[in-house]
């Protein structure tokens, strides 16, 4: 056959994958004009940014990496923030996940009034961030609160919770186990679509409670676990309104715009990355910095998940 034969089809062919090509651009093109005005541009103008000095007013000016070294060196907030921030993803995640998982398969097991327990658990978690926290820094307050006042009568020692630095993080972590409802209502989904053959193939292999919560629960909630260690990861790294509240609320720094508060009260143990973000961009109008601290954030929020995502993988090709 001449080659000048093949002319005509290879026309064909490549504009029916022109047109094709384009029809999928056009599917895609609502996401991908949010994904370029919500990420892309706000990801390229963070970096710009960070390396310039900007307030906000002035035009900005090339500072090169000098936001970079006064974060890192010079800013007293950042490395006890970045501690923090750590700390809550390392325990206030792990503990719950831990929690809803446990509270998930106990309201499971229940074959009475599981709809009333459910909605107990569940309800916490619909209240408002600023009024729960202000309710538990009073709840615990280590002169007047309840909390302290049942502890002392029964002869236990009263921490003094969100006054106290050792005690600051641990409270804010039992503030979030307080709302535990929204990973309850998840592992509750996941737990219930466990095929019961696989109980009670492992029951009649002699399996015990704990080895079948090992091989048989888990492996089949997995993929839920990576989503709420993932998810939990990165609404941690953004942890912002509870901390900010219970510090000033503990501190006695209620309102008012005269009034000066240093973040992270008491001792900086509660302060946080994203704390830091809003007092150097919105208190001391250093864009720059507050961009270099943006960065860190999700540079850290970018590796965790990559991480947990590699780790899932390799235990998916282990078990196969």
């Amino acid at each position: 056959m001449p080659a000048t034969a093949l002319h005509p089809a290879g026309r064909a062919l490549r504009s029916r994958r022109r047109r094709s090509t384009l029809r999928t651009l056009g599917f895609l093109s609502p996401w991908l004009i949010g994904f370029a005005v919500f990420f892309v541009y706000p990801l390229v103008s963070t970096v710009y940014f960070s390396f310039m000095k900007y307030d906000g007013f002035a035009p900005p000016t090339w500072v090169g990496l000098k936001n970079w070294s006064y974060v890192f060196n010079d800013y007293p907030f950042f490395w006890p923030a970045l501690r923090n921030t750590l700390w809550l993803v390392a325990v206030m995640v792990s503990l719950r996940v831990l929690f809803g998982i446990g509270i998930g398969l106990l309201i499971t097991k229940i074959k009475t009034g599981a709809g009333v327990f459910r909605t107990l658990f569940y309800l916490p978690y619909l209240a408002p961030p600023v009024a729960a926290t202000m309710s538990f820094v009073f709840l615990l307050n280590p002169g007047t609160g309840p909390a302290n006042t049942i502890l002392g009568g029964i002869g236990l020692p009263a921490p003094g919770w969100f006054t106290d630095p050792a005690w600051s993080k641990p409270s804010l972590t039992i503030l979030a186990l307080w709302g535990i409802g929204d990973l309850m209502v998840i592992f509750m989904a996941a737990l219930l679509d466990v095929p019961k053959e696989q109980y009670e193939a492992a029951e009649l292999d002699g399996a015990r409670p704990w080895q079948r919560f090992r091989y048989v629960t888990l492996p089949s909630i997995s993929p839920i676990v990576l989503f709420a260690v993932v998810t939990g990861v990165i609404a941690t790294m953004q942890y912002y309104t509870e901390p900010l509240v219970a510090a000033k609320v503990a501190s006695g720094v209620i309102g008012g715009s005269g009034q000066q508060f240093e973040p992270g009260y008491p001792d900086r143990t509660t302060l946080t990355l994203p704390q830091t973000v809003h007092n150097l961009g919105f208190q001391r109008f250093d864009t720059g910095a507050a961009c270099v601290v943006a960065l860190v954030l999700f540079a850290l929020a970018m590796a965790f998940t990559a991480l947990l995502m590699r780790r899932r993988s390799g235990f998916l090709s282990a078990e196969d």
